[in-house]
């Protein structure tokens, strides 16, 4: 395995901001900025009925991005960003009480049969490589990953503790998951030691619920030193311009819980974010930003508008925001709430929840019913977003309604076996009709009246 912290003048990096070696390789950002169009540009232009020249320009600007490693193949790259339809990503992956590579997988495809636009593999136990290889390999969605989930737990085994973690080993783990064609990475680069040593003086309720912006602050607070990723920013830069994989800037210090929500902690690492899009931005690289989070209805929209502003419009990519506390259970919908009020703020990517957040991790089902919750919230978003070009299905389904026709309403639905299986359940005695209203089925009361009078329906 190659050791990284030999190599930054080796290979001509210089670690300051504004003075980023540019690759030689190409990526989505760099042809964008040549005035060329790829044909992925072209790929996620027929799919968001938008003009290849606009896609182009929203990548070279940043505002938009493409997930698609360079060396994934047979994979169907995605757009994410200004004007286009608010994609949903569904997370998948092993634990320690619960280690099932099969499992995983299936919980993948269930995710991809049922329209998630995206999977995260976030194992933290078994064969990690194994769980992602097979993930890459067997759907064909982009796949995104948290690499320092893997840096840390393996330096647990190789070093006793998270906090015993190298250098090399982060950058290491992050370089193996580029290669196996991940196509888009979390990278908790804006938990700088400044915040950590503040939050170790000042806590918040529910300190850092982010994983990986845990395993950092404990590895900063013990070695006294600046997080890698963030130090080593522009050696991240060149590795993600080499594989053209996504930055996924990830919310280390978002809120865990409403009390702690828009606080100091959160807004202060977001700033740090908004410095490192432009950095990316320099670099050719693209980036997206993630958001919270738990945070009140009456915030998300302020959060939004905020990290666009910030970030110069970059993609935000949100959890929920879940808006209350006490649904353990029903947190899929609790994120769904949040997530149709971020979307229409300007939000372009949800990240699911399932019934199981907070509680354990999802099965099958659990993963089906988050992906389709969060899609509902996802499209309620681009009815107002998008106007007309996401209302198609609404509107068959809405004409299929008035004239009660029941296969084109199953064909339309967003979840057409649970709208058949309940539609069956008891069979209706008037005909047309469904077995909530039968024989005063207002719809064909009306059309039955209008009938007689020689009016038309």
């Amino acid at each position: 395995m190659q050791h990284y912290s030999r190599t930054f003048s080796e290979r001509g990096i210089v670690k300051s901001p504004g003075r980023i070696r540019s690759p030689p390789m190409t990526t989505q950002m760099r042809a964008a900025k040549e005035g060329r169009v790829t044909e992925e540009m072209r790929i996620v232009a027929v799919e968001e009925d938008e003009s290849p020249e606009k896609i182009r320009q929203r990548i070279a600007s940043g505002t938009v991005i493409i997930a698609r490693n360079n060396k994934r193949e047979n994979m169907h790259p995605i757009g994410i960003g200004e004007g286009l339809r608010t994609k949903v990503n569904a997370n998948v992956g092993t634990s320690m009480d619960l280690c099932d590579i099969n499992l995983e997988v299936e919980k993948a495809r269930v995710a991809v049969k049922y329209g998630t636009d995206t999977v995260m593999d976030l194992s933290t136990a078994g064969d990690i490589d194994a769980v992602r290889r097979r993930i890459l390999k067997e759907i064909n969605v982009p796949v995104g990953t948290v690499p320092i989930y893997q840096a840390a737990i393996e330096a647990v085994g190789k070093r006793g503790s998270i906090v015993n973690m190298t250098e090399d080993d982060i950058f290491n783990a992050i370089e193996k998951h580029a290669r196996d064609g991940v196509d888009f990475m979390t990278v908790h680069c804006g938990v700088t030691r400044e915040v950590v040593r503040k939050i170790s003086k000042h806590p918040r309720l529910m300190g850092i619920v982010s994983r990986g912006g845990t395993f950092l602050a404990a590895w900063i607070l013990h070695n006294d030193k600046e997080n890698p990723l963030y130090s080593n920013f522009d050696y991240l830069l060149e590795i993600a311009a080499e594989y053209d994989f996504v930055l996924s800037l990830g919310d280390g210090l978002r809120p865990g819980c409403i009390f702690d929500a828009s606080d100091w902690f959160q807004i202060r690492e977001l700033l740090t974010i908004g410095e490192l899009v432009e950095r990316a931005r320099v670099a050719g690289v693209q980036a997206m930003v993630e958001g919270p989070g738990h945070m009140p209805l009456d915030q998300i929209n302020a959060n939004v508008k905020l990290e666009k502003a910030v970030c110069k419009g970059a993609p935000f990519y949100v959890l929920g925001p879940l808006v209350t506390e006490i649904a353990p259970g029903y947190d899929h919908v609790v994120g769904a709430i949040g997530g149709a009020l971020a979307g229409l703020a300007g939000a372009d990517f949800l990240c699911y929840l399932t019934p199981s957040e907070h509680l354990g991790l999802p099965s099958v089902e659990e993963v089906k019913e988050g992906v389709i919750v969060t899609r509902i919230a996802a499209h309620a978003a681009d009815i107002v977003k998008l106007g007309d070009k996401a209302r198609l299905k609404d509107l068959e389904m809405a004409k299929a309604r008035s004239q009660l026709d029941w296969g084109k309403q199953f064909k339309n639905a967003i979840d057409p076996e649970k709208a058949v299986a309940i539609y069956s359940r008891v069979k209706p005695k008037a005909s047309g009709a469904c077995s909530m209203c039968s024989d005063f089925c207002a719809i064909k009361i009306l059309r039955e009246a209008l009938k007689t009078s020689g009016e038309c329906f």
